[in-house]
């Protein structure tokens, strides 16, 4: 295997395969020969799609011929595992759909089938994308690349920890409250949540359906711009998608960030938060600033609240879109059972892990009659609350900064017995799915030898900016030519 190939960015690798110094059928080689190689250990595949793979690049190889390529033409990458693709198996990394083959692809999956992307497997996750570790997969924990025995954050473990490793040039993931960010920032690559809406939901199996997006995890910044012209647009299939035309965003792609104001909220530095992860992002800062931008002290107040109204708005969604796992149209259905009831009970029992019953419990409870109004429509009511502040310092500042995960990657079991000091680790990130807003992460050094992630909001379909100061950062560091010594 040529090693330089695998961890080649995407863009890179495009260049190679328009000039003709490689080929996809290479590449792809490169990147399975790289799972076989490493993924015993890595474990961030649920399924690797061999043949599948080598079909697609061979196929890719034709078209890159006759002169008609687009830019993921050819490029090795993986989908999370709960994003459906036909005739691929696609399991949530759960018991409950451990059997199942979609007869249809996600939108996501069809916009790159149809760039060219080539699929060399699906990414494990925390069952039903349900944790911040990738210890709730109902198979097998996914490894930190930079350290075996840590946690490649979650609930997108598996794709950050293959684009780390060089198992995959990208990969997708889904975030509901951090869940591409942080793994992104654990991994020391960079991970994106678009806007709520740009991104068609169609054919992503739903965990809480007004905060969940879909995004690229990538090995730096254009590569996130480049995925993210292939997968953004509207789509009738999906009633939440909105009906915009997308820009080129390669377009954002500037070095310098002349005009361009700032916001740090002085609530995201949070107790708990390791020295080593402040002492970057302010180091970070420090970078927008010599490169132009004005730095401005930002105010985000309801900030101590969002983790509070995520884990109730998010279980009670959850509840409510994981009713139709019942045992009788489709996944794990338990057969000894002496009645209807006694199966239902049964199929979801056995189903469904802990921390997905833990869920779907909160959720009821919270939905119940007597309680609704105590919990879900306060939660609403607070949830606007935090919009509307987003909304008023985006009127001041065209991005916020502040770290990804107030911690570097944690060691495996560590929080497992202790669900609040696990949920505590999307503090940063959840705001932004709260408010449907844009964010970004991209690696802003080391502490103790583990990967930081610097965080940057925008406004609603503010991605160009966001994407600006990004690249802009990304081009005055080195962080992101980082790579773990696998």
């Amino acid at each position: 295997m040529d090693k330089s190939l695998v961890n080649l960015t995407a863009h890179e690798a495009r260049d190679m395969l328009d000039r003709g110094d490689v080929s996809s059928l290479e590449l792809t080689e490169a990147s399975l020969e790289r799972i076989e190689e490493i993924d015993d250990r890595v474990k961030a595949f649920v399924t690797v799609t061999r043949n599948l793979a080598l079909e697609q690049a061979r196929e890719a190889d034709v078209r890159i011929a006759e002169g008609n390529a687009a830019p993921l033409t050819g490029i090795p990458m993986q989908l999370k595992d709960n994003m459906c693709t036909h005739g691929v198996p696609t399991t949530c990394s759960s018991r409950m759909l451990e059997e199942f083959v979609p007869p249809y692809d996600a939108s996501v999956a069809e916009r790159l089938r149809q760039e060219g992307a080539v699929l060399v497997g699906k990414g494990n996750l925390d069952e039903f994308a349900m944790g911040s570790s990738t210890e709730n997969s109902a198979f097998f924990p996914t490894h930190n690349p930079w350290d075996l025995e840590r946690v490649p954050g979650g609930s997108s473990g598996g794709p950050a920890a293959a684009v780390a490793s060089g198992e995959a040039f990208f990969s997708l993931g889904s975030d509901t409250g951090g869940s591409i960010r942080q793994p992104g920032s654990l991994c020391g690559i960079v991970g994106m949540k678009p806007t709520y809406g740009l991104v068609s939901r169609y054919g992503l199996i739903a965990f809480a359906s007004s905060l969940d997006q879909i995004g690229p995890l990538t090995r730096d910044v254009r590569d996130s711009v480049i995925v993210l012209n292939a997968i953004a647009g509207h789509d009738p299939r999906d009633s939440t998608s909105i009906e915009f035309q997308p820009p080129d965003y390669t377009a954002a792609l500037k070095t310098d960030l002349k005009g361009m104001r700032i916001g740090v909220p002085k609530e995201y530095f949070v107790d708990g938060m390791e020295s080593g992860v402040e002492e970057a992002t302010r180091k970070a800062i420090d970078v927008l600033k010599s490169l132009g931008a004005e730095i401005g002290e930002a105010s985000l107040p309801h900030t101590s609240y969002a983790l509070a109204v995520y884990y109730i708005i998010a279980p009670s969604e959850c509840s409510a879109n994981l009713a139709r796992y019942d045992g009788v149209k489709y996944g794990f259905s338990e057969q000894d059972a002496d009645s209807m009831w006694d199966a239902y009970e049964k199929t979801r029992q056995r189903g469904f892990g802990p921390e997905v019953k833990r869920r779907i419990m909160l959720g009821t409870y919270a939905l119940s009659s007597g309680y609704y109004d105590a919990y879900y429509l306060k939660a609403q009511q607070v949830r606007t609350i935090i919009r509307q502040e987003f909304e008023s310092e985006f009127e001041k500042f065209d991005a916020l900064v502040m770290a990804t995960s107030p911690t570097t990657a944690f060691k495996l079991g560590e929080k497992m017995d202790d669900p609040v000091q696990m949920y505590l680790n999307d503090v940063l990130t959840l705001p932004a799915n709260i408010a449907g807003i844009p964010g970004i992460s991209v690696p802003s050094g080391l502490s103790n030898g583990l990967p930081t992630g610097l965080q940057i909001m925008a406004k609603p379909l503010g991605e160009e900016a966001m994407f600006r100061i990004a690249y802009a950062y990304e081009q005055a560091t080195d962080w992101h030519n980082m790579t773990p010594e696998l």
